[in-house]
C-alpha cells in the first residue's frame, strides 16, 4: 500500500514539475539571454510570425530557419575546430608517414608551427584535407570523428569541442522548434564531419545538414558496398554558396538566418531580401564576439570568422546583432559529466 502511495506521489511531482517547467518556458523562452532589444528583437519576430491573424503570419510549411556552426552555435578559435581534427589526425597519424618530418605542411603541423602553415596557403590546406578526411568509407571517417569527439580537449578550456557550443543558441533552437520551425545548419565546414555528431548535440536531424563536401564514389568490395571519400572537391558552402546550398539542397528560402561572419553574408542577405514576390518576412542575426573574458572577442581583423562586411551591411540594414558580452548570461552549457 505504501509502495503504491510512493508511486503516485511521484507521478504527481513528475507532472507538476513538467507543468511548472512549462510556465517557466512560456515566460522566458531565452533564459540565458539578457533582457534587452535583442532578445526583444527575436521574441518580437517570432511572435508575430506565428500568431494566427497577423499581417506578417507565416505558414507553417515556410518556416525555416538556418544556423552557420562556426562561431555561431559554437566555439571557432583558435581555429576552426575542423582543422583541429585534421591536425589531430595528421598527429597521430605521423608514425605511418616518417617523411612528413621535413616536407610541408605537415612539418610545420607537427612542429605546432601555425605560422610556417599558413605561409603554405591554400594548397598546404588542402593537402591536409586530402590525408586526413578521404581514401576511406564514409562510415570510416563517421567512426574517426566520432571518437575524436569523446577525447580531444580544446587547447584553452580543456573540454570536449561538442561542449562548447552556445547555450543561448541551443535554448533558441528549442524555441523556434515549439513553434514550429524547421531548423537546419547550412555551414562551411565538412558535412560528413558535422553528421555523426550534430543530431545528438543539436537536434537537427542529418538530412537537415548543408555543407561543404568532397566527392563520393559507390563502390562494392568483397561483396560489400560502400561509399568512399574520394580527393576532390564537390561543393563549398560558404559565402554565396550558401544560398545556393540552401536552394539546392533544401528548396526554400529561410525567414529567419542566423550567422557570426562574412561567409554569412549572402545568406543573410537572401534570408531579407530574396524573393519578394513571396511576401515572406524575413529575419537576420550576426553573432559578434565581444567577450575575450568568457570566449573570444574578435571581428574585423581576424583570420578566423571575420566580421567586417557583413557587420557594416547589418548596421545598415537594421539585422539583429549579438553582443555576446552583454547579451548572453552564460556561454557554455554546464560541462556534461560525460
Amino acid at each position: 500500500m505504501h509502495g503504491k502511495i510512493h508511486r503516485v506521489a511521484t507521478k504527481l511531482f513528475v507532472v507538476c514539475a513538467l507543468v511548472a517547467g512549462h510556465r517557466v518556458f512560456a515566460a522566458d523562452p531565452l533564459p540565458s539571454w539578457n533582457d534587452g532589444a535583442t532578445k526583444s528583437a527575436i521574441i518580437s519576430f517570432v511572435e508575430k510570425v506565428t500568431t494566427p491573424g497577423n499581417k506578417d503570419f507565416v505558414q507553417l510549411a515556410d518556416r525555416l530557419a538556418t544556423f552557420d556552426n562556426d562561431g555561431t552555435l559554437w566555439c571557432e578559435q583558435p581555429m576552426y575546430f575542423q582543422m583541429m581534427f585534421a591536425f589531430d589526425r595528421i598527429r597521430e597519424t605521423a608514425k605511418d608517414h616518417p617523411d612528413w618530418e621535413d616536407k610541408e605542411p605537415f612539418k610545420a603541423v607537427l612542429a605546432d608551427n601555425l605560422a610556417s602553415f599558413g605561409e603554405t596557403g591554400q594548397k598546404g590546406l588542402l593537402e591536409v584535407i586530402e590525408v586526413t578526411h578521404t581514401g576511406m568509407s564514409v562510415e570510416q571517417f563517421h567512426g574517426i570523428v566520432r571518437n575524436w569527439m569523446h577525447t580531444a580537449r580544446h587547447p584553452r578550456f580543456h573540454r570536449p569541442y561538442d561542449q562548447l557550443t552556445y547555450q543561448p543558441m541551443h535554448e533558441l533552437l528549442v524555441y523556434l522548434r515549439s513553434k514550429q520551425f524547421e531548423t537546419f545548419i547550412v555551414s562551411g565546414g565538412g558535412i560528413e564531419f558535422m553528421r555523426p555528431w550534430i543530431p545528438d548535440v543539436y537536434g537537427i536531424p542529418t538530412q537537415q545538414i548543408v555543407g561543404s563536401s568532397g566527392v563520393v564514389k559507390y563502390e562494392v568490395h568483397d561483396g560489400k558496398p560502400e561509399l568512399l571519400k574520394e580527393p576532390k572537391v564537390n561543393f563549398i558552402d560558404d559565402g554565396a554558396g550558401k544560398p545556393v546550398g540552401i536552394n539546392q539542397f533544401i528548396g526554400r528560402r529561410p525567414v529567419m538566418a542566423f550567422g557570426n561572419s562574412d561567409g554569412d553574408r549572402e545568406m543573410l542577405e537572401w534570408t531579407t531580401e530574396g524573393e519578394p514576390d513571396k511576401h515572406l518576412p524575413g529575419f537576420a542575426l550576426i553573432v559578434h564576439h565581444t567577450d575575450a573574458v568568457r570566449e573570444y572577442a574578435y571581428d574585423r581583423d581576424s583570420k578566423i570568422g571575420r566580421l567586417d562586411k557583413a557587420w557594416d551591411e547589418g548596421v545598415k540594414k537594421g539585422w539583429t546583432i549579438v553582443d555576446m558580452k552583454n547579451d548572453w548570461k552564460v556561454i557554455f552549457p554546464p560541462e556534461s559529466a560525460k
